[in-house]
This record gives C-alpha cells, sequence and structure tokens, in this order.
C-alpha cells in the first residue's frame, strides 16, 4: 500500500497552512518563508524502511521510519516530536506529539494527486502534489 507514494511530488496548492502554522506555534517569520516554500516531497521505500523527504531552495528536512514504530522526529519549524506513522485505510497518517499538544498529517493519494491534509484542533490546511513524471 505504501509503494503508491513513492516517487517525487511537485505541491500546486497549498490552503490554509499559516492558520495551520499559527496553530501548531509556529511564529511570524518562520510562517513567513512557509507560506512562499512549495516543497517537493520525495517518498522512497527500502526493506520496509520508508524516506520521506520534503525538498525546497529553503530548507529540507528528511525523516526515515517504519509504519508503526515511534521516532523522535526535528520538523522543519524545529519542534522536537515524537512522531508515529501508520497506514489507515490506505492513507498514511503522521501524528506528531511535543510539549503535550498533538497535530496529525494525512497523505492520501486521490486522483492520481497526493492531498496532505494538515490537523490541528479545528484548524486544518490542505496541501496537493502531483507526481512528477
Amino acid at each position: 500500500m505504501v509503494e503508491q507514494f513513492v516517487g517525487t511530488w511537485k505541491m500546486i496548492s497549498s490552503e490554509n497552512f499559516d492558520e495551520y502554522m499559527k496553530a501548531i506555534g509556529v511564529g511570524f517569520a518562520t510562517r513567513q518563508v512557509g507560506n512562499r516554500t512549495k516543497p517537493n516531497l520525495v517518498f522512497s521505500l527500502n526493506d520496509g524502511v520508508i524516506c520521506m523527504k520534503a525538498q525546497s531552495s529553503f530548507k529540507t528536512t528528511e525523516v526515515k521510519f517504519k509504519l508503526d514504530e515511534p521516532f523522535d522526529e526535528t520538523t522543519a519549524d524545529d519542534r522536537k516530536t515524537k512522531t508515529v506513522v501508520n497506514l489507515e485505510n490506505g492513507k498514511l497518517v503522521q501524528k506528531q506529539t511535543w510539549s503535550g499538544k498533538e497535530t496529525n498529517i494525512e497523505r492520501e493519494i486521490t486522483d492520481g494527486k497526493l492531498i496532505a491534509k494538515c490537523v490541528m484542533g479545528d484548524v486544518v490546511a490542505v496541501r496537493t502534489y502531483v507526481k512528477e513524471a
């Protein structure tokens, strides 16, 4: 099921991301950069280890993980989170917890597009990607 995510995905739209960054506690300056950045997402799979890389001219972040196994993550905005990624109904669901807070990022493939839904409380941002040929 994870195989469908493998490849390079280019961002084509981002909705409500500023509100989401505010909700998770990202400062103004970092939000300005985050709103202008359109990262590519690169997924690869090697012996059951998933590598998820977000590449942009500003910053590249990479995490490697196995499904259902918690790991320590340092996010692009420098939060230190306890993260676990599960596969739920064909969606990759990434749960990040830090300082008593929790956010979920759900990624799914719909009509050939990768839809990333970032959820913090009642704030939802949607980022859409298309696969590069």
